[in-house]
């Protein structure tokens, strides 16, 4: 966005406004983006069964990662990295493939597996250009739609206390994550500003005060934390199992299609021109690299932040030191334990009201993505019938217990997965048609029903 215009110029992508301006611009994107950061954890936590101490390590290397992450695709490093305002963290996007994958191997599993996924994302960036064609809106939307599907049950669970605490479904855990949604719906519709872009941080704090009158807050984590500790190497033993990685490599190659599409709005969108090839490919290799070398330290995969897109589009201020000081404020929260542990005295019921509706959005999200593309008959067949299928097998796991142990665990584990190979093999398959050429088929059928059949024509001479 270049101008002559001093007072505008500052926001251009290498302006530097003065760190006045520059900090309330910044704390957008920290509101936006570090809920999600820190709930991510806390969620494959819950369904693999961790210790504490376990959460807070990974509460606090994702924090890192997204920090590390966002200063890469800013700044670049060689080959690697966008060179684009965008902000990249641990994502939603792979919950459930994270969760379902954990349930089965654990930590180790998620972490070994996603060091190969990881490095998919890299070969992927290196051949973007070559298979980019292969993920169209219909295949990308399809798979996104899945994904916040397949979330509302998490958040159901978390409402109503976390699916293995001992008084599930109390109301006073109802009452708690209603009030914060409520909270959250209220702000996000009627506030202005900075407060609008803080609906969910306001809903937590609602729902954070409440929980504190009921007595559900222990702070005990937080008083044993450390005040700074740095990341360690292999905090956790990776592991390799066939399963988790076919599910980790499907995923990760879907995401890459998510990444083509925010990288691609931020471009368009607060830069007013279309993003080019060493851009897309960069990051994409940003992005694989950081979710591989993440691995080794405990970081969960990263991905682009679509509502931090949202927000460049929105206010156009694209300079990437507005944004670097969000990275920063990140990277310097994962360092501080007490911080994470702080994160991790959120009670479930809060959580699960505040994050419902940001699942909701994943899915308007791939609804959006699907009308990019015509709603031909035959996308519509790709796209029922990979829902279909995904979440059918999703909500009836035992249909396949037949099946080897691998095709249980990549087919049923995540509907991620069988919405991803099915709208991908469809689309391979399925003649392309587009809707101009089904509105001349069906002309041609009417002018053919609408001649006479030999019957008529003999009751007409009769006549």
């Amino acid at each position: 966005m270049s101008t002559t215009h001093n007072s505008q110029s500052v926001f251009d992508f290498h302006g530097k406004p003065p760190l006045g301006r520059a900090l309330p611009l910044s704390l957008q994107h920290i509101l936006a983006m570090i809920m999600g950061t820190v709930t991510v954890p806390i969620i494959v936590v819950g369904a693999v069964g961790a210790s504490l101490a376990e959460m807070m390590t990974l509460i606090q290397i994702s924090l890192v990662a997204s920090g590390i992450s966002t200063l890469i695709q800013l700044y670049g490093l060689r080959r690697i990295g966008a060179r684009l305002p965008t902000i990249f963290g641990v994502g939603f996007a792979y919950v459930p493939t994270l969760t379902a994958v954990g349930a089965e191997y654990g930590l180790g599993g998620i972490l070994g597996a996603q060091l190969v996924g990881g490095i998919t994302m890299v070969l992927v960036g290196f051949y973007i250009q070559r298979i980019r064609h292969l993920f169209p809106p219909v295949v990308a939307g399809t798979v996104v739609l899945v994904i916040g599907l397949s979330l509302y049950d998490i958040a159901i669970h978390y409402m109503a206390g976390g699916i293995n605490s001992a008084d599930y479904g109390e109301p006073s855990h109802w009452l708690v994550a209603l009030a914060t949604l409520g909270v959250v719906l209220l702000v996000s519709q009627f506030a202005r500003g900075f407060l609008k872009l803080a609906a969910i941080i306001c809903g937590i704090a609602v729902g954070y005060v409440l929980s504190l009158f009921l007595g559900m807050v222990d702070f005990d984590p937080v008083r044993e934390a450390p005040w700074f500790t740095a990341p360690r190497l292999m905090p956790f033993e990776l592991e390799f199992h066939s399963a988790a990685i076919i599910s980790m490599v499907i995923i990760c190659v879907i995401n890459s299609a998510q990444t083509i599409g925010d990288l691609s709005a931020t471009s368009v969108g607060g830069m007013n021109r279309e993003l080019n090839t060493k851009e897309l490919s960069g990051g994409l290799l940003g992005n694989g690299a950081c979710t591989a070398v993440g691995s080794l330290f405990g970081a969960l995969p990263t991905s682009s932040y679509s509502q931090n897109v949202g927000i460049v589009a929105m206010t156009k201020v694209v300079s990437r030191y507005v944004l670097a000081l969000a990275a920063v404020f990140m990277l310097a929260a994962g360092l501080i334990p007490k911080f994470g542990a702080v994160m991790t005295t959120i009670p479930y019921p809060v959580l699960g009201g505040a994050t419902i509706t940001v699942f909701g959005m994943i899915t308007m999200t791939g609804i959006q993505l699907l009308t990019k593309d015509e709603m031909s008959s035959r996308n519509m067949t790709i796209v029922s019938l990979s829902l279909a299928l995904s979440l059918g097998i999703y909500a009836a796991p035992e249909s396949i217990e037949r099946f080897p142990e691998l095709v249980q665990m990549v087919v049923g584990g995540s509907p991620i997965v069988v919405a991803a190979l099915t709208a991908f093999t469809l689309n391979l398959l399925l003649p392309r048609v587009t809707l101009a050429d089904e509105a001349r088929e069906r002309e041609l059928v009417a002018e053919k029903m609408n001649e006479d059949t030999p019957v008529e024509g003999a009751e007409r001479r009769l006549s």
